[in-house]
């Protein structure tokens, strides 16, 4: 049984999730931790429940959601992995934060690179890996088929979807990536967006205004 813990960190108040199971090991996905309290937040939390992080994920490379790439890898030694096809978005936080009054942090760029149909894996729990560009070029959704859930970053949210007026952002083909890729995995499928709450499929397919 995997558990799934949210924090709400930086001034974009992206989500970001530990999630870990029986083993005890875990993986971090989307670490937006920016202050030092997000960051130790985020590591007590971990040491709290004598967690083993083996895993550093991002969905997409958006400055809000790896401020905290290189925090998280340099602690638990861990090697980045994300599509890539957003590489570049990750390279460019930097500059992208000046325009926001952030200091952003280099990312470590991703040792692995992963695609449609890769399997990630941690303790006795694995996901599917979908590929759901739209709101960046290289967004992936991760699937948990036995705990009926979908951690879809900024693809899609409770009551909307992600922005498409971003760099690698394309209405169009964020909207068959939801109804091509999210919508066949089954109305009871519990969302795990990277803003606001969690949602389920049938839900946004009978009250979201964008689908």
């Amino acid at each position: 049984m995997i558990k799934v813990k949210n924090f709400r960190f930086g001034p974009f108040e992206e989500n970001t999730y530990v999630l870990y199971d029986e083993t005890m090991e875990c993986m971090i996905m989307d670490p937006g931790c920016y202050t030092r309290d997000e960051k130790k937040a985020l590591s007590d939390f971990i040491e709290s429940e004598k967690l083993k992080p083996v895993k550093l994920i991002n969905t997409h490379g958006h400055i809000d959601h790896i401020l905290g790439n290189n925090f998280i890898a340099g602690k638990y030694k861990l090697d980045l992995e994300m599509n890539e096809h957003d590489v570049k978005l990750l390279k460019a936080a930097p500059v992208y934060g000046q325009m926001w009054g952030i200091n952003a942090e280099p990312s470590p760029e991703p040792k692995t690179l992963l695609k449609e149909g890769d399997v990630v894996k941690f303790g006795n729990s694995s996901f599917e890996v979908l590929f759901t560009p739209g709101h960046s070029e290289g967004s992936v959704s991760f699937y948990n088929r036995e705990n009926n859930f979908v951690l879809a970053g900024d693809v899609l949210f409770y009551g909307s979807i992600g922005r498409t007026d971003l760099p690698g952002g394309n209405f169009d083909i964020l909207i068959r990536s939801i109804k091509e890729k999210l919508f066949p995995l089954g109305d009871n499928v519990k969302v795990y967006s990277g803003h606001g709450p969690e949602t389920t499929i049938g839900f946004e397919k009978a009250n979201n205004p964008f689908l």
